[in-house]
Formats: C-alpha cells, structure tokens, sequence
C-alpha cells in the first residue's frame, strides 16, 4: 500500500500528476450522476482536501458507504484544482473504506449544531471544525508554556495530585478514599478515623501545586509546574470548572516589579506564538465564532500593559457609579473585585489589559506578602478583556513570624503543612510567582463563550461523562 501522505501536506504539495494517498473522515459528497466531490478531514489542518470522483470508474456500490463521518483511504493523482476554494485537489483512482458511518445515526451531519448539544457529543465533537481548531490551538498554546519556560531557564517540576493540604484554605477539595464508605470507622468524638485509609490520613485532590512549587524554587531557582487541578465547588457558570489545568512559575530572588514583567512578557509569548502558529484556525474562528478575535489577539500583544494598584481601580468604578454605570456586584474597598468590575476596567475604562496590584489583605491567600501599610498585599493579577483575571500572582510572604501570624489570624489548620514552614526557617529566600489557569488562557485564544468547550471532556457539577 502507498504511504499516506498529511492532508496539511498535501494540500501544500507542488507534486503534480503524481500519485498521493490520503486517509481521513468524509465531511461531505456531492455531485451528480457523472462526478462526485468528496471533502476529506484528518485532522492535520482545518482545511479539507478534495477528492474528485470520475463515476465512469467506480460503481454505485463501492460509492454507496462514502458518506458524511466514513473513514476512506483515497489513493490518486494530484493535479492543480479547477475549482475556487482550493489549490490543489486529487482524481480518484483507488477507494478503500476503513468504517463506514450510518447517515440515519451519525449525529454530525447537519451544520450549525449547537455547543449544548455538542457537549452531549464530546466524544465525537473533535471532528467538528470548531472543535479540531480549538483543540490544535490547545495543544499549541502547551508548546508555547513549555518553550517560553525552558528558554528562560526554569524547570519543569511535577508536584503531587494527591495532597493533604489546601493551599488556597478554600476547602472546596475532592477527598481520595479507599474505605468502604457503607461502613465508615469513627473514633470516639464521632469522626471518620482515617487510620486505616490508604495513606493513613485524610487526604485530597490537589488545588494547587503552589506550595510544593516554593519548595522547588528555594533549591532550583526558578521552576513552574503545568497540570490538573481540582476544585469541588459548585459553581456552574461558563468560567468553571472542577477539573482544570495549571501553570505555575515560583521564582526565588524576584520582587513584584519584575514578576508584574515576567507575568507579561509570558502572557504576549503565548498569544504570539498562537499568531504565528495557529493561524488557519484562528481565521476560521474568527469567521465564525467571534469575529473580532484576531483583532484582539493583536492587540495584546503590541500594546503595554496597565499597572494599576487595587485601590486606584475601586476609584475608577465608584466614579464610573456616580456617573450612572450599573453594576450587579457592590464595590467598595475591601470588596473581592468580580469579572464584571475586572472587564469595566480593561475593556471600557483602559482599553488595555491591567495587572491590578496591592489588594487588601483578606480577600487574599495567607502566603501573600505584605505591604508596609499592612493593609494591603503584594498581589499581582492580570486582566484581561472578554475574561476577567487571567493570570494570579502575588510575592510570597518569606518571613517566619508574619506568615505564623498570619496563618493564626486566618485560624489555617496547618499540622500537615510543617514542611512549608520549614522554607522559611531554613535558607529563607524572597520570592514570587503566579497561576494561570490553562483554560482561562484557551478561552482568551480561540474567542470561545464556554470554559466547558475548550477542553476535551469538561467535569462540572453533576456531570462526569466520557
């Protein structure tokens, strides 16, 4: 059998009047009684190839399976196309069918399904153009995080799944069990006894791989951390999800003004290299999905980010309310900013992205450090326009005593975390890093509505399919 040959190659190929194969799932077959053109997909690229059949050579019934979601082998000859639309197309001259696809069943036949339904479909939405281009930008936008990263000199450093410790103090986690939860064992005050469990103790999913990631960077440097993270909060809303992906820098020897430019100068390398990579994709998701994406994307990243303290920004909005702007949520100083509040600033009030600084204390995490008012931490939060925050950073408090009093303010059960105290009792050092939540990122990228439609199969409260 001929070697197959990528459609995104072939499609580029000057080879003329020489035989290809090309292996793929039909999008489509029309024609009439004497030709048929067949829209072939593998995947490779959001364009198709098209395959012109001289019906004169092939019967009814080697035909009849060639339908819409079959997958073929065409083997042909490339000529230069005849049609618009295409540079290149190929004569049929050999068809063999891999899996045929019943047109009664096979739910992607009409166009224009909606992103609801396709949820219900997410084992098949990938095939869907939308859906090839979403997930080759994400595999993308991973190349770029790794590349940026290792070219700076930080290293990849995995931190555990399973944890016993919160880092954020939200509490919202997914408990990791193996007891029979028919017939649980409790101690004496009438609490589950964990001593016979796996790990001999309570333990979790993690939210974060923050803390490990500090104690990785007090020997290593600089290092970030990218994989899954896990919240168990019940929130269902198009920003959520219960299962998501992190990347997280952690930087010894950094103050905030240089983490405020690395957290810039990674978010513009990401949407950069998005620009120069993924443009076919973009293009067909700016036609059809959100048509001022590309515009946005370029804006990013020739335009300087906004440095903005959190007390200048509630000043901004409560001038905005004085001037008739109607908010949901309140916002007065020391109220936790929502995205409605975050997009005002960037997409009305600046026009630009913000990296919003100095929050007040306790609408922040323990480890933040603190500001010589000792009102306000040293958090640095980026925002952008369509999602709000997208990146979460802050320095890291490296003082003993105020971290202890901080963590005895805040009541934080902290006997299994003695370990991240120890960083700052042994060779403390300042230091800083962010989060960024991958499909924050993604949504930014491709210009899509739903955080449950830029990763292959979401988990969100009360659905687990797939």
């Amino acid at each position: 059998m001929m070697q197959r040959t990528e459609i995104i190659n072939a499609l580029k190929s000057t080879n003329f009047n020489q035989p290809i194969n090309v292996r793929g799932w039909v999008r489509s077959r029309r024609g009439n009684k004497q030709i048929n053109f067949i829209a072939l997909n593998d995947g490779s690229t959001i364009k198709n190839i098209q395959i012109v059949v001289d019906l004169a050579k092939f019967t009814e019934e080697q035909m009849k399976p060639v339908t819409t979601g079959s997958c073929i082998s065409a083997t042909g000859i490339l000529v230069p196309s005849q049609g618009a639309g295409q540079a290149v197309e190929i004569q049929l001259t050999e068809l063999e069918v891999y899996g045929t696809a019943d047109p009664d069943q096979y739910p992607l036949q009409k166009k224009g399904l909606s992103m609801e339904y396709l949820r219900t479909i997410a084992h098949l939405r990938p095939r869907t153009n939308t859906f090839g281009a979403v997930f080759r930008i994400r595999h993308n936008m991973a190349m770029a995080i790794h590349t940026y990263f290792h070219e700076h000199g930080y290293f990849y450093f995995h931190t555990p799944l399973i944890t016993a410790s919160d880092c954020e103090g939200a509490g919202q986690m997914f408990q990791v069990t193996t007891k029979n939860l028919y017939n649980l064992k409790k101690n004496e005050e009438g609490k589950i006894d964990y001593s016979d469990d796996f790990f001999g103790k309570q333990t979790s999913l993690t939210v974060s791989g923050q803390l490990e990631g500090e104690l990785a960077a007090m020997a290593l440097g600089k290092i970030y951390t990218f994989g899954p993270t896990f919240r168990a909060e019940n929130s269902n809303t198009p920003r959520h999800l219960a299962e998501f992906w992190m990347i997280e820098p952690e930087v010894a020897f950094i103050q905030k003004e240089e983490l405020m430019a690395l957290e810039e100068d990674f978010i513009k390398y990401c949407v950069r290299w998005a620009l120069d990579h993924c443009m076919d994709d973009l293009e067909f998701l700016n036609q059809y999905v959100d048509k001022g994406l590309i515009e946005r994307l370029r804006s990013v990243v020739d335009t300087q980010f906004v440095h903005l303290t959190y007390t200048e920004g509630i000043e901004i909005l409560q001038e905005a309310i004085k001037n008739g702007h109607k908010f949901e949520f309140p916002c007065n100083w020391g109220d936790d900013i929502s995205s409605e509040h975050e997009r005002y600033l960037v997409e009305q009030h600046f026009g630009k992205p913000v990296i919003m600084t100095d929050y007040p204390k306790d609408i922040k995490a323990f480890y933040m450090k603190m500001n010589e008012d000792g009102k306000t931490v040293q958090g640095t939060d980026v925002l952008f326009p369509q999602i709000g925050e997208i990146i979460g950073g802050s320095v890291r408090e490296e003082n003993l005593d105020k971290l202890n009093s901080e963590i005895e303010r805040r009541q934080i059960p902290m006997k299994d975390m003695w370990w991240y105290l120890d960083t700052r009792r042994f060779g403390a050092a300042p230091h800083a890093g962010f989060g960024l939540g991958f499909e924050r990122l993604m949504l930014f990228v491709t210009g899509m509505q739903n955080i449950r439609d830029v990763i292959p199969f979401p988990r969100t409260p009360k659905t687990a399919e797939f």
